[in-house]
């Protein structure tokens, strides 16, 4: 790929005593000129706080929305999936780390509305920030968010949670649904540690405001063995969704397959998940998926109620789905926590990948 800078003035900074300050991300960097901050992207020139990645484009692909993972939002649809170069974070583990710890951003330069007209041209039901970390390049997502919820197409983000409650409030009126990625149970020493995360308490702000907006959520836990396999915060993370977010908010327990700088470490094993799928039900969740294990039966959806298999899947793809056209249970008519429905697919899913 080609690499540029793509100026543009970002929308959520301060300026304070010490310099500029970014408003965006949790770390809140403060930046002298010249300066730019952990995330790669953000950098001051004149008083000013700048973004490079404004629609740069680093990675697109039509994907099926349980790829996020997103079970409860708009089963079976296809969401067009985009993202833009660098991450707030720097995980050891990353799997997409070629893209998120790029040094210098590159990609393709797209405007909102071409974005919008490719997720069209690729019979998307609506588009999905994703692979990278999306609140590196929020104003792009928040213009083009803007114009696909006007053609009728739906927003989601796949992120780490590390984002200040005014990049919510500024783009929140466009997001449908989010998917949260913990990694570790959201253990502070793992954070520290391995990801280079001084704190998680913001990711909890995150959601709560998440939830006041009015934006679907579904929450990842990744498991990786030997060094971020932590049952009292799985126990404690699922505690806290239960009493915040509600019983049935969808919580996937994730497979670590090895890469990036653990890539000596074992992927982890079914029975791992299945311990922490026991913990995370055990704390009052009823809609706990495993990851990454092609083939497992938690990654179906099963009605509480009575029990009824409603949804199946294989790996991140759709195989069946049962729900009545209001996403409820068709055997006893519960209500299954599924948004999106006007999306949805019911029956076999238009695309085969089988």
């Amino acid at each position: 790929m080609e690499q540029y800078c793509v100026m543009k003035e970002a929308v959520l900074y301060s300026s304070i005593p010490e310099g500029i300050r970014c408003d965006l991300c949790s770390r809140r960097c403060v930046l002298k000129q010249g300066e730019t901050g952990v995330c790669r992207v953000r950098f001051v020139k004149d008083s000013k706080l700048y973004t490079k990645v404004y629609g740069l484009i680093d990675g697109m692909a039509a994907d099926p929305i349980e790829k996020k993972p997103l079970f409860h939002f708009a089963p079976g649809a296809r969401a067009f999936s985009l993202s833009s170069s660098s991450c707030n974070f720097r995980c050891q583990f990353c799997l997409n780390y070629h893209s998120a710890h790029r040094e210098t951003p590159v990609g393709e330069k797209l405007t909102p509305t071409e974005i919008v007209r490719l997720a069209q041209r690729e019979n998307c039901s609506g588009l999905t920030y994703t692979y990278t970390e999306p609140t590196v390049f929020w104003e792009f997502i928040h213009d083009t968010a803007k114009i696909a919820r006007r053609e009728g197409l739906f927003n989601t983000i796949v992120t780490n949670g590390y984002m200040t409650t005014e990049a919510i409030d500024y783009t929140a009126p466009y997001l449908d649904a989010a998917s949260i990625n913990f990694k570790g149970s959201g253990n502070k020493g793992f954070y520290q540690n391995l990801m280079s995360v001084p704190k998680v308490e913001p990711i909890y702000e995150a959601m709560t405001r998440m939830k006041e907006k009015g934006v679907f959520m579904e929450l990842t836990n990744l498991i990786i063995p030997e060094v971020g396999d932590f049952e009292e915060d799985t126990r404690r993370l699922s505690e806290w969704v239960v009493e915040n977010l509600g019983p049935r908010t969808p919580f996937h327990v994730i497979a670590f397959a090895p890469t990036y700088k653990l890539g000596y470490l074992p992927r982890t094993p079914a029975s791992t998940l299945e311990r922490h799928i026991r913990i995370a039900k055990e704390a009052g969740l009823e809609f706990v998926y495993s990851g990454n294990v092609a083939g497992h039966d938690f990654e179906n959806t099963y009605c509480p109620e009575c029990g009824a298999k409603v949804v199946e899947r294989y790996s991140v793809f759709l195989k069946y789905n049962n729900l009545d056209p209001d996403g409820h249970c068709p055997n006893c008519h519960a209500n299954l926590n599924m948004a999106g429905i006007g999306w949805m697919v019911r029956g076999k899913a238009s695309y085969s990948f089988f």
